[in-house]
């Protein structure tokens, strides 16, 4: 039996395939599309995950789309009705797109793909909650979702048992978590819905200086982590911004323009949003627990990628264990809603293993055999060497790494979900104090203050990092052991701001965020053989069992699919090395590429 899952039209499309229960294929729309964060109809993930599976449109069983398209639209018609006559213009821009195109998802379904079965519509949160439970490897557990907003959800907790997921209570809009601390993201001069991240890598820079503040104006946390917010304050019920002029008076002045210079005011704003978070999600799971009695806790929502709340949830002991779906975001939802179908609407039973999850890894989307790669190659007049063993291509690319050369790693199977996690990635020496620099703004193209995520092999990840569990998706941050770490002289203490980011912390200065934290992803052998081999290699030479892994991508694109992305990307960029497969780019041999950005201009270096 083939289920396909589907989510779109708000943002991160994708589509999921499982067959019989199992995980075939999950892609985002963006990878093929190279549009980042697309939200448009998935047409080429479907497509992708149909051939995956080796099956058609006529094979399919059920599509199941990750939302209720229907109570959405209710939500939204409510909600400027409940503000009228405010919000007309922002009502006049939404309504069109609704009543042309996304409150008939079941015809556009069957007419993109030619479809005529059964469609499935979970709610939102159930898609999020499935896409947490059902991969997991619990046979019981607790989980809790926490975005923006579903159709009226924003936050829901409940219990999974076997095969059946039940949501209890919900948290409803237009108070967020997830909206609150992307109103502070547009505040501070970053894009909503994908600056997120940003303003938890700027947090550490800051002081939680306005904590006080927005908890006496703008939002009330509940001692079970409920919230309400002052919606005084903010514009997104109704308007095309996230925060109005009572909000901008509140802080002294109007949002950060984008591009424009970080100050210490943007860094205490991170710093005091990512505090209120990790209290209400801390808050939260106490009372998850509390409610169901559970040893276990599953997590998904866009909320759920803040892996430094998720450190912090983590070292409170409140759950024995927790599993994070790696694709918490929307793209998640195409892959609930297809299990969700699976187990709760036709009631087939699960067959996780207790010491694994069923997400293979997150590694699910596209690969490319050397065949492949080759042809790519000579069509296109690429030099390129060839390396037959297995052991000299790790050989080769242990040695790039240890003489402090960038190598893009292209290896496998797409990963699924927003983090690179070996096998679309740039990867480099996490004991150099210049390789930071070097990436953030040779290759990268990106702020300076953003830290880099290690990946370290799990059967050494204590001896580098103060963590006891596996975090094989990159969505846990942990502390530098203290016997790593590096005391900073009194003067380098005083250091204001992004003048802390050169100060060398521990012995991988280069993955040591400016508090002695790092956002590490543990290296299986299981799931990714060959990345695994890498850094044992690397070890075996170097005594240290920790690369930089940084996603294979610059700012403003998405992570790269095929070789033509990875090569474009390469050339580029100031990527020393590109290895494909079994094959091997030096970039001193490359020939003069001539290319449609101007990349210079379109973020503005020197």
């Amino acid at each position: 039996m083939y289920i396909l899952g589907i989510s779109c039209f708000y943002h991160d499309a994708a589509a999921c395939i499982v067959k019989d229960g199992e995980i075939i294929a999950a892609a985002q729309e963006e990878r093929f599309t190279r549009i980042k964060q697309d939200s448009s109809f998935p047409e080429n993930a479907i497509k992708y995950c149909l051939h995956q599976a080796g099956c058609k449109v006529a094979d399919l069983d059920y599509v199941s789309f990750y939302d209720k398209p229907y109570l959405k639209f209710d939500r939204i018609l409510e909600t400027y009705i409940s503000f009228a006559p405010r919000g007309i213009n922002s009502f006049m821009q939404a309504i069109p797109l609704w009543l042309k195109e996304k409150i008939w998802i079941p015809n556009l379904i069957k007419n993109k793909l030619g479809y005529q079965g059964k469609i499935i519509f979970p709610e939102h949160h159930e898609s999020h909650a499935a896409s947490a439970f059902y991969p997991s490897p619990f046979q019981e557990a607790a989980f809790l979702t926490v975005d923006g907003v579903g159709e009226w959800a924003t936050a829901s907790f409940g219990t999974g048992i076997g095969n059946k997921i039940k949501i209890d209570y919900e948290l409803h809009f237009p108070h967020s978590l997830g909206l609150f601390y992307s109103a502070i993201t547009y505040y501070t001069g970053f894009k909503v819905n994908s600056g997120e991240y940003k303003i938890m890598g700027l947090a550490p820079y800051g002081s939680p200086i306005y904590v006080d503040k927005m908890k006496k104006h703008l939002i009330d946390i509940k001692d079970d982590g409920s919230l309400w917010m002052n919606m005084d304050y903010f514009n997104y019920c109704t308007g095309l911004t996230m925060t109005n002029e009572k909000f901008h008076k509140l802080f002294g002045g109007p949002p950060r323009v984008p591009e424009t210079l970080l100050t210490q005011k943007e860094m205490d704003m991170a710093r005091s949003v990512q505090e209120i978070t990790e209290e209400i999600m801390i808050k939260m799971a106490r009372h998850v627990k509390k409610m169901t009695g559970m040893k276990n806790l599953c997590l998904a929502g866009g909320v759920a990628l803040n892996c430094v709340a998720n450190g912090k949830l983590l070292k409170e002991k409140i759950f024995e264990k927790i599993w994070i779906q790696p694709a918490a975001g929307d793209a998640g939802g195409a892959l609930g809603a297809a299990l969700f179908t699976w187990h709760q609407y036709l009631n087939k039973p699960r067959v996780n293993k207790e010491e694994s999850d069923s997400q293979k890894g997150s590694f699910l989307g596209p690969d490319y055999k050397d065949q492949e790669i080759k042809e790519f190659l000579e069509t296109h007049k690429i030099p390129y060497h060839k390396v037959d063993k297995k052991e000299e291509l790790i050989e080769q690319a242990t040695d790039y790494i240890i003489n402090e050369k960038v190598v893009g790693w292209f290896n496998g199977r797409m990963e699924f979900g927003p983090r690179a996690l070996g096998a679309r990635s740039i990867i480099g020496d996490a004991r150099s104090s210049r390789m930071q620099g070097i990436m953030n703004l040779k290759i990268k193209f990106r702020e300076s203050f953003r830290p880099f995520a290690p990946s370290v092999l799990n059967e050494y990840k204590e001896e580098w990092f103060d963590i006891d569990v596996e975090s094989p998706y990159m969505l846990l941050v942990a502390d530098i052991v203290k016997y790593k770490q590096k005391p900073m002289s009194e003067a380098e203490i005083k250091l204001w701001g992004i003048d802390k980011l050169n100060v060398v912390r521990s012995d991988v200065p280069a993955i040591t965020h400016v508090d002695y934290s790092a956002r590490l992803q543990t290296i299986h052998k299981e799931t990714n053989p060959m990345y695994h081999a890498l850094i044992t290699r690397f070890y075996e030479k170097t005594g240290c069992p920790v690369i930089i892994n940084t996603s294979f991508n610059v700012r403003g694109e998405p992570i790269v699919c095929s070789p033509i992305d990875a090569y474009k990307c390469f050339m580029r960029t100031h990527i020393d090395y590109l290895v494909m497969g079994n094959f091997i780019l030096s970039k001193e041999n490359q020939p003069e590429f001539v290319d449609e950005i101007n990349w210079k201009e379109k973020f503005k270096l020197d």
